[in-house]
């Protein structure tokens, strides 16, 4: 069976204030194709479908644009909701919807329930495991704690149960939305850490065929078996050395797998470049990068007068520019985001409690304090987000 797996659409989002709703359009087109092209037999959609969970009226058109022009290719697609997704909206209609092929799966309740699909060799049975937010998912689970790794092996356990139930020889397919260890985040996923621990040890999905998964922006293969397809477009400057790609799997009859990857468009490069504004201005080797969406950052130990502008009459792209001037204190608020950059919240608050109290951290009990106060906040912002 050839399965195409894809997630983190992000249908709305857009690039440093650039709308990316036409790029996005553009793959959306690109996917079909390579599907009807590829004869690919099933897609899957592995969470973050849209960017927020009230997405813009343009980005469901798209997405509905897309359940027809798959629906109409006669290829089945198993999509489940991710963390940007709201549950609920994107799963309105599944019932309806599931009458022409598209497998929606955004309830919790129901992981241990697949799509059975058949190919000449036999069934192979899809789990969708959506986003699994730690408390709202654990009593329904039954997970003995709230955290990631509890409740997605809870919801693994529902998925072996069910398999072990099912005729000897059935293939598995389980889609999952999650930070699996050994992936490498980018700046442009919201973070799911809860209890201070974001990642899930891979052998989580141990009895399975295949582990399509979402949630990191970058293409990867933790194993042979579990894999990210990465966004198909680049959402930070962060990805700008990422290949955008799908994958193309052949699920063999004895459950082997067999990876491909099928690259994406690209509407525009992303090019970081960096130093001080003259050269920049000057540097031939830097005329490659002119029609690419640019990054720089500037090292001049004075800022320059009007860098954006000048920066524009040969790079017109450029949209984002950070001051990181030469000799100034390794704590200069001009390298504060990059300081930022890939830290969890819970180390951001720890490194402020330290600062604040010249160099002492928090001590355990104030630690624990802290990561009830993040797992809280984090836990109203999906409630709010599932209430609107």
């Amino acid at each position: 069976m050839r399965l195409l797996h894809t997630s983190d659409w992000h249908l709305g989002r857009s690039f440093h204030r650039i709308g990316l709703l036409d790029a996005q359009r553009e793959f959306v087109g690109h996917l079909v194709r390579t599907a009807r092209d590829e004869r690919v037999d099933v897609v899957l959609v592995a969470g973050d479908v849209y960017d927020r969970a009230v997405p813009p009226l343009a980005a469901v058109e798209l997405f509905d644009e897309a359940l027809h022009r798959l629906a109409e290719l006669g290829v089945p697609t198993v999509m489940i909701s991710g963390n940007h997704d709201s549950p609920r909206r994107l799963g309105v209609g599944a019932g309806l919807i599931e009458r022409a092929g598209i497998h929606l799966r955004t309830d919790p309740a129901g992981c241990g329930t697949p799509v059975v699909l058949a190919d000449a060799h036999g069934d192979v049975a899809f789990y969708g495991l959506p986003y699994l937010e730690p408390a709202l998912v654990r009593d329904a689970l039954g997970a003995e704690r709230a955290g990631h790794a509890a409740v997605l092996g809870a919801a693994m356990e529902r998925v072996r149960a069910d398999l072990a139930g099912r005729p000897a020889g059935t293939r598995s397919v389980v889609l999952a939305h999650a930070f699996v260890a050994g992936g490498a985040p980018s700046d442009s996923e919201r973070d799911i850490t809860v209890g201070g621990v974001a990642a899930v040890g891979p052998e989580i999905f141990d009895g399975v065929d295949y582990a399509a998964l979402g949630h990191l922006h970058g293409c990867q293969t933790i194993n042979e078996r579990v894999r990210y397809s990465g966004s198909p477009l680049a959402y930070s400057f962060s990805e700008a050395a990422h290949r955008k790609t799908m994958w193309l799997i052949d699920l063999g009859a004895d459950g082997t797998v067999a990876a491909e990857r099928v690259d994406c468009p690209v509407p525009r490069p992303l090019a970081r470049i960096r130093g001080h504004l003259e050269d920049l201005l000057a540097d031939p080797a830097l005329a490659a990068h002119e029609d690419a969406w640019v990054e720089a950052t500037l090292t001049d130990p004075v800022r320059p007068q009007d860098p954006m502008a000048r920066l524009a009459k040969r790079f017109p792209h450029v949209v984002s520019l950070v001051l990181d001037p030469e000799g100034a204190p390794e704590d200069s608020f001009a390298s504060y985001a990059q300081r930022l950059r890939g830290r969890s919240d819970q180390e951001i608050a720890e490194d402020f409690v330290a600062h604040v109290r010249g160099g002492r951290g928090p001590d355990e009990a104030e630690r624990a304090v802290l990561t009830a106060a993040l797992d809280s906040v984090r836990l109203d912002e999906t409630l709010g987000e599932t209430a609107r």
